[in-house]
């Protein structure tokens, strides 16, 4: 494959808290303001690794024991990945100069200046042949940031000519959202950014327990019920909601106790319009509200939350395929475009978009061999 000067072509790698599988892209970009898409795969988990990956969640670290393992077989299962993505877009590995591994969060909190992606750069370079950036986001917790989301400067990459100021909000496990503000005279446009609540995992938990599937298909289960205004109240007196951004959490930050009587119908309801609504509470701690909400990750394929989302928002809602961008394949290349930065030595991260004191690189390299 030819090099275009500047750029260089990496694989970005996402296992996403959703615990759906991973979702591997393959792109050219300079680190900085290009970006060319080229290949994009889904590979989901077996339902016996999501079991063992979801008895990872809490824990601090991959020391021994099952902890180790699962990282041991995620790795494997992420250089798989790297093969079928390669295989499909007809790449020779020798072609692709980096690949961006985040790994999967089984602990995030940044109070505490701890998070853990498992995931083992090592072992992944030395099973592709190409040479790997992961822990991406330990030095922002280290040095005071969230850690999160790490996603916003690939976003304000994306944007160029869209109307400001603009929404980009992903909706995986967690939902976050990159706001970027109109261009300056000179330099960079404004972003901000945040996790503004839960997203589908609390939803695809709910599906789950009741046995009704991974996940709730189209908004199909919740459309069929009613929103219980009482647990729904009771949801958002979290105190996250009132915290300015930059803010992140955890997965399961969240106690699903309000819904835990509901019908299986009403708390699908009532869990989607909690996602919906916590969305909706970052606007006012957002500099300006934007003129238009992008919606990329699996939460943009639920109708019923898209739905809820445009009625409390109150301005345009759309899946970024809208504006040519794949919404499944977003977050993956955010990886492989943070994975080129990080060996530019440029910032991953903005005290507007973690809370970081400076604007901070990051990343772990692994060379081949």
């Amino acid at each position: 494959m030819e090099a275009k000067e500047g750029l260089r072509t990496v694989v970005g790698l996402m296992s996403g808290t959703s615990m759906d599988g991973i979702d591997a892209a393959l792109l050219r970009t300079d680190g900085r303001d290009r970006v060319e898409a080229l290949d994009f795969l889904t590979i989901p988990y077996g339902d016996g690794f999501r079991t063992r990956l979801r008895g990872c969640l809490g824990k601090s670290g991959a020391s021994g024991g099952p902890v180790a393992e699962v990282e041991r077989d995620l790795t494997d299962a992420h250089a798989d990945a790297v093969r079928c993505l390669l295989d499909k877009a007809g790449v020779a590995a020798a072609a692709v100069e980096l690949i961006g591994f985040h790994g999967h969060t089984i602990h995030h909190d940044p109070g505490r200046r701890l998070t853990c992606q498992i995931g083992d750069g090592a072992r992944l370079a030395a099973a592709t042949g190409i040479a790997v950036v992961n822990d991406l986001r330990s030095a922002d917790v280290a040095a005071g940031g969230q850690g999160a989301p790490l996603v916003p400067l690939f976003h304000r990459a994306l944007a160029h000519g869209l109307p400001r100021p603009l929404a980009v909000l992903n909706i995986g496990g967690v939902a976050n959202v990159s706001w970027i503000g109109p261009d300056p005279q000179e330099g960079e446009a404004e972003v901000v950014a945040c996790d503004t609540g839960p997203g589908n995992a609390l939803i695809d938990d709910w599906v789950l327990r009741h046995g009704l599937g991974r996940f709730d298909a189209g908004g199909a289960l919740a459309a069929a019920g009613q929103v219980d205004d009482s647990a729904l109240a009771a949801l958002m007196g979290h105190p996250y909601f009132g915290c300015p951004a930059p803010k992140s959490l955890d997965r399961d930050a969240f106690d699903p106790a309000p819904v835990a009587a509901l019908s299986p119908q009403d708390g699908a309801a009532t869990l989607t319009a909690f996602t919906a609504a916590s969305v909706a509470s970052v606007v006012p701690h957002l500099p300006a509200p934007p003129v238009r909400w992008l919606v990329c990750g699996g939460g943009r394929h639920n109708a019923t939350l898209m739905a809820m989302l445009a009625g409390r928002l109150g301005v345009p809602v759309e899946p970024a395929d809208t504006v040519g961008w794949d919404g499944d394949a977003l977050e993956a290349q955010a990886f492989g475009y943070l994975a080129v930065r990080s060996r530019l030595g440029l910032p991953l991260s903005l005290p507007a978009t973690t809370g970081v004191p400076v604007p901070m690189p990051g990343g772990v390299f692994h060379p081949v061999g």
